[in-house]
């Protein structure tokens, strides 16, 4: 689509910063509707987040006509609400690429503009990055300010309690914004959402208003209409000529001006995919781990699932209804998730900790000292692994089998279907010496029936194919891919299913009667399930090549899994081409 000058005359007037600051302000309506109707013509198209964008319309506005952007710093968090704020910093024309291969990031990225100040693709950072450049600022004495707009549920992560906790005590020349829409992804939870209600129900001026920002040694201002654009101008100019740290709370509505949006911000945080598969019954490896969840905790009183804030991307929706006793939210805290689930099996119960495989970085330090080195039981779930697609580098669950592998007494399975998922998980659950860890990818499965539920024997692989002096071992849902290529160079073909601990008996089997090792994963190469492979071939001095197929040790841009995988060669005939000119070349 084109950016029509017709269609919005006074949003392609506002091209720029600097011409948006030309217009009067009361011309900033008028623009802001226009913002809102360019922002929900594109993400129709680019099906991508849109319900958090809609809700910062007259913020974003308001914030770039008053401040002196990039000279001033704008931070976005969560970054998912950063659209309008991308069309408002000259690339309207661009953001219908926005997602797509070679096209605009998701979310705020530094190399793209010179307004994103800070990139983001999780949450809970901004007030932590600001205070660091507003300190920067304070030494370099040019008064330029620092702004924070935190909101869709990221104030709940302990992140960015640390960062108020310190900010109150050194008092920068700070701005944050509490864009409060009672959303995350999923519905807000938690004690700190109560105390926001709580305040909106005080007026501004009562003296007997005492709110927990304020108790941190900040200003806090609010709560107010964050969609009144005037009154915002003015706020925010008289905030601007304050010192210190300040706290403006704004009320907006996730998915302001789209009614649908309104009424369900969940089902539009983001525009779901158009596609013709949707014809396809095949079940998703979330819906999987969803019913499973359900089919356990219904014979099981001790399963407790703890999700993130991701209930509904993590297929847990029919469960958070059907065992809310069994069920726990607790919000953007990933380390938290972690250590509570520890407790939970310290005291004898059976925790199931859902999350994506990005998130899970975050509680690396959990994962070791309070599950793995106590050998607790704790099921991880671990979603998103592997190449996920349009959200780009933040969200590309690649790095989880190089971080998880090096942790002693943890195991770790590697699903290539959804019945394997299925296993795999029960499993892991009945497993009582220590975590376990599931890795599945974001989609759909490859379409087999689910069997009932059995215990797979640890570290045993699934030989799926015989063939001649190539032997491929595959580790995950490559597998469909990889016994394409095994056809086309009548190599043999097996299924490991587990990372840790790793088949070391069909490996020394093999390497008697084959030339060559072919190691296959959806996920970084260095350090990664192949190098497990390596590790043993030396330590047991077996003289045989090994190629490693995988992620290169690089950042994997937006663009789709197919895109993705095939621009990798992770497809059969990216995996048959890199084999073959392998063995080409080096023999």
């Amino acid at each position: 689509m084109n950016f029509d000058i017709k269609k919005y005359p006074t949003l392609f007037l506002a091209d720029s910063v600097k011409s948006l600051r030309y217009l009067p302000v009361e011309k900033l309506p008028q623009l802001c509707c226009e913002l809102r109707r360019y922002l929900l013509d594109i993400i129709f198209i680019t099906e991508g987040h849109c319900a958090s964008g809609l809700g910062v319309v007259e913020i974003t506005v308001a914030l770039h006509y008053v401040y002196n952007t990039p000279f001033d710093n704008l931070l976005w968090d969560i970054g998912h609400q950063s659209y309008p704020h991308k069309i408002l910093t000259e690339r309207a024309k661009k953001i219908i690429n926005i997602r797509k291969k070679n096209g605009l990031h998701p979310f705020p990225f530094r190399e793209e503009s010179q307004f994103d100040v800070f990139g983001t693709g999780h949450s809970s950072t901004s007030i932590s990055a600001g205070l660091g450049l507003s300190i920067a600022a304070q030494k370099e004495g040019k008064n330029r300010k620092t702004i924070c707009v935190i909101g869709d549920g990221a104030m709940t992560s302990g992140m960015a309690f640390e960062a108020m906790n310190h900010a109150g005590e050194i008092q920068p020349d700070l701005l944050v914004i509490l864009n409060d829409n009672d959303m995350s992804i999923s519905k807000n939870t938690g004690a700190l959402s109560k105390h926001l209600k709580n305040l909106k129900n005080i007026k501004y001026n009562d003296i007997l208003k005492n709110s927990f920002f304020e108790n941190l040694s900040f200003q806090y201002l609010g709560p107010f209409d964050g969609h009144n654009i005037f009154y915002l101008i003015n706020i925010l100019k008289d905030i601007k000529n304050k010192k210190g740290s300040c706290l403006l709370h704004l009320i907006t509505k996730k998915g302001k001006g789209y009614l649908p949006a309104e009424l369900d911000p969940i089902k539009w945080h983001t525009i779901p995919q158009n596609s013709l598969s949707s014809f396809n019954k095949t079940i998703t490896y979330s819906e999987v781990f969803g019913s499973w969840l359900c089919e356990i905790a219904s014979v099981d009183k001790k399963l407790m699932a703890i999700t993130p804030a991701m209930c509904e991307g993590s297929g847990m929706l029919n469960f958070s209804r059907l065992f809310p006793n069994q069920y726990f939210d607790v919000a953007i805290a990933e380390q938290h998730a972690v250590t509570f689930a520890a407790g939970l099996a310290a005291a004898g119960y059976n925790p199931v900790v859902s999350i994506y495989s990005t998130f899970l970085q975050r509680a690396y330090d959990q994962i070791i000292h309070d599950v793995a080195l106590q050998k607790l039981s704790v099921l991880f779930a671990i979603d998103r692994a592997g190449i996920v697609g349009n959200d780009g580098p933040t969200h590309q669950g690649v790095f989880d089998l190089a971080y998880l592998r090096c942790i002693p007494g943890l195991v770790i399975m590697t699903p290539s279907n959804e019945n394997e998922c299925r296993q795999m998980l029960y499993t892991g659950y009945m497993y009582k010496k220590g975590p376990t860890v599931v890795r599945y990818p974001k989609g759909k499965g490859v379409g087999v029936p689910l069997a009932p539920m059995n215990i797979i024997p640890l570290g045993k692989s699934i030989l799926k194919r015989v063939g001649q002096e190539i032997a491929i071992l595959n580790f995950g849902v490559l597998l469909e891919e990889a016994l394409l290529a095994a056809n086309n160079l009548n190599a043999t073909l097996v299924d490991m299913r587990f990372v840790k601990p790793l088949d070391t008996n069909i490996i020394i089997e093999l390497s008697s009667q084959y030339k060559f090792f072919v190691t296959i994963e959806e996920g970084i190469i260095s350090g990664g399930a192949g190098s497990s492979v390596n590790e043993f071939i030396m330590i047991k001095k077996i003289l045989l090549p090994v190629l490693n197929i995988g992620v290169p040790d690089m950042f994997i841009s937006q663009g789709s899994q197919q895109e993705i995988r095939h621009n990798y060669e992770l497809d059969a005939q990216g995996i048959e081409k890199k084999i073959f000119s392998w063995i080409s070349s080096s023999f």
